[in-house]
């Protein structure tokens, strides 16, 4: 079977309805929800969207509490699962067009969305389409699950799955080329100070300090209020010694008697924090030169060793590294301290497939001068190497690429580890810039074709040969 050959007879209808499909605004928005739109009018709008275009053709649509639906085909006892998603993350500022216009120009389609994931979405559909088309003879159902919460708190996929039958196997089209059959543990919770610790006989105070507003994120802004009992002379000049020796951007300014201290970072995904530069662990390092009261000086001693330019844990005594996911990596995403209230450290922990957490939990909730507060964890995610799916998708990408197969893990989280049996395929080349979630994002023409063809072929393997 040609598949290229196939995608190409309906580029033309493939384009047009992926620009229908990114002129939708589907944004989160549960400031205006209602029964049925739980998280807001346009997501809503895109979930019906593809149900509806998907009844249109021949699947056998279901809209499963207006959190999440799906498009289903062929037969068999057993279900090969495809899992997408519609929302996508507000557009932010600074695009050269339209946002949500799907405008095709230097044979790139361009809009929120474009490749995370509604373009990925819509050659799975194609996928889908194409081999419905060809009736041949299945031995699996394949279903489309779609998702509408993804970039937020994934209730779609925990009401789905309620509801719903689990998959004997999957893959979700919303990350990289090859195979994503690995995705690290992820745990979040807060270190937070106890506090009254008695006075050392400075008159030095921390008022304030805050930066970060996600576990995710490296924090590329800090700011700290500080009252100087002393002239303010020696230590802004401190302070623009350490941000120029340090490389990061500094100021300060007076405000109603208080000094005022700020710290530029870079920002990066918490996945690898030393991608970035966290400017609120820059600032606590510089607060540790300040002579401060004990409670101030025990939290930002605390984060200073244990944290600054040291995001695989080993300080904190919960270091783990393994052969099939690297390195855990611990990234400070919040940080906060006000004088009455004493400290707390947002942390988001990325951790590997054979990771005892409830050892690492005992080594956290021992710690001198710190409880653990807010944990949440979503284990690893892992298929074997010799497992058919990961066989099969090794065997169809290097058919329709001729390249290597190549099996790789992430430390972020795809809808793949909702699956018991799941990996992320595509839909990024390797090679091509990642640009989801930046403003002017897109998806090359060229590459939406070659992933509907990938994934056709991937379908026809897992479910209708027998």
């Amino acid at each position: 079977m040609n598949w290229t050959q196939e995608v190409e007879k309906r580029k033309d209808d493939l384009l047009k309805d992926l620009q229908n499909f990114l002129q939708i605004k589907s944004v989160l928005d549960e400031e205006n929800a209602t029964d049925d739109a739980p998280l807001g009018k346009g997501v809503k709008e895109a979930l019906d969207y593809l149900l509806m275009l998907g009844e249109k053709d021949g699947f056998t649509p279901k809209n499963v509490g207006n959190l999440a639906g799906h498009l289903e085909f062929g037969g068999g006892d057993e279900l090969l699962g495809i899992l997408c998603h519609v929302d996508v993350v507000p557009e932010g500022d600074g695009w050269s067009v339209d946002p949500f216009g799907g405008e095709i120009k230097d044979g790139k389609i361009y809009a929120r969305g474009a490749i995370d994931d509604k373009g990925p979405t819509m050659a799975a559909y194609y996928a889908m389409k194409i081999v419905k088309e060809l009736k041949p003879d299945f031995n699996k159902r394949i279903r489309m699950i779609i998702g509408t919460d993804e970039e937020s708190d994934w209730r779609c996929v925990d009401h789905y799955f309620k509801n719903e039958e689990m998959p004997s196997m999957g893959f979700a089209p919303d990350a990289d080329f090859p195979i994503i059959y690995a995705e690290k543990g992820i745990a979040d919770y807060d270190l937070v100070q106890r506090t009254g610790r008695e006075g050392n006989g400075s008159r030095n105070q921390v008022i304030s300090f805050e930066s970060g507003r996600r576990y995710n994120m490296v924090p590329d802004f800090a700011k700290a209020v500080v009252h100087l009992d002393e002239d303010h002379t020696k230590w802004v000049q401190q302070f623009e010694i350490f941000t120029k020796n340090e490389g990061v951007k500094g100021r300060y300014y007076i405000e109603n008697g208080e000094v005022i201290f700020e710290v530029e970072g870079v920002s990066a995904h918490g996945m690898e924090p030393d991608n970035g530069k966290n400017a609120g662990l820059y600032l606590a390092a510089f607060l540790t030169e300040l002579p401060l009261d004990a409670q101030a000086e025990n939290f930002f001693a605390f984060t200073k060793e244990t944290f600054f330019k040291e995001s695989r844990g080993v300080k904190l005594g919960v270091s783990h590294r393994d052969e099939i996911t690297g390195d855990l990596t611990i990234n400070v995403g919040k940080l906060r301290y006000c004088h009455e209230e004493g400290g707390r450290l947002g942390l988001n922990m990325r951790y590997g497939v054979d990771y005892e957490m409830e050892k690492a939990k005992e080594t956290l909730q021992s710690i001198e001068s710190f409880t653990v507060e807010n944990f949440t964890d979503s284990k690893p995610h892992h298929v074997s190497s010799d497992d058919e799916l990961v066989q099969t998708l090794q065997k169809v990408y290097e058919e329709q690429t001729g390249e290597r197969g190549e099996l790789i893990t992430i430390g972020g989280g795809t809808y793949a580890r909702s699956l018991e049996a799941g990996v992320a395929f595509g839909p990024l080349f390797p090679g091509r810039e990642d640009i989801a979630h930046q403003k002017d994002e897109y998806m090359y023409i060229e590459d939406l074709l070659k992933a509907t063809a990938i994934y056709a072929q991937a379908i026809y393997e897992l479910a209708c040969k027998s």
